[in-house]
């Protein structure tokens, strides 16, 4: 599928069936998808823009690099926030916005209730973090919001992707890059993942 990145480390998958282990309780399952982020991480951002940049070594001068734009992450709430911590060790210096959304039960709708980003997204890079992609619908939404902020460079990392909600996207969104550790079968008639691994957010808090 173009511009989905399906990330098949043999860590990425070995951790990612244990996250669909119903056995996993909330500790495990913390610990794991933190784990699984930062794994997942190294792949989002194989293609950022860095510039030159000279050093002094305690010995002698050297070549390196740096990153060319500053970092955002932005976690969907709730289930973002399990995916924040690990990838904030790898990039400590990255600043983190907050997008809220519910879905109605009913239509499945995306809503908003909580909105805090930086400003002047557009010179940044960001990575839209949800560990599910499921019918899309909050995909969109946030991504609806960031393009209202005029963000320029977008990645959207989930953990398990549904062939629904990646052609909701691709209509709305099609040159954004999803970067993922599986597509699932499909939806069930809740708006669920089949297989996935159940609500993110309940086995990540133990509700």
């Amino acid at each position: 599928m173009k511009g989905i990145t399906i990330i098949k480390h043999p860590l990425v998958q070995h951790n990612l069936t244990r996250l669909r282990d119903k056995r996993t309780g909330p500790q495990e399952f913390r610990r794991v998808l933190s784990e699984v982020a930062a794994l997942m991480l190294y792949e989002a951002t194989r293609s950022f823009a860095v510039r030159p940049r000279r050093v002094s070594t305690p010995l002698a001068p050297a070549n390196g690099f740096e990153l060319e734009r500053e970092v955002v992450l932005v976690p969907v709430l709730r289930a973002g926030l399990g995916m924040l911590d690990s990838i904030l060790q790898l990039i400590p210096h990255a600043r983190v916005g907050f997008i809220g959304l519910k879905r109605e039960e009913t239509t499945l709708r995306a809503t908003f209730y909580h909105k805090s980003l930086p400003p002047e997204l557009s010179r940044f890079e960001v990575i839209l973090i949800d560990p599910m992609l499921a019918t899309g619908g909050s995909a969109v939404a946030a991504m609806d919001l960031l393009t209202e902020l005029d963000v320029k460079r977008v990645r959207l990392v989930n953990l398990v992707a549904a062939p629904e909600g990646i052609r909701l996207v691709r209509q709305h969104y099609p040159s954004l890059p999803i970067f993922t550790a599986a597509v699932d079968k499909k939806l069930n008639s809740k708006g669920y993942i089949l297989p996935g691994l159940g609500d993110a957010g309940d086995r990540l808090f133990g509700v």
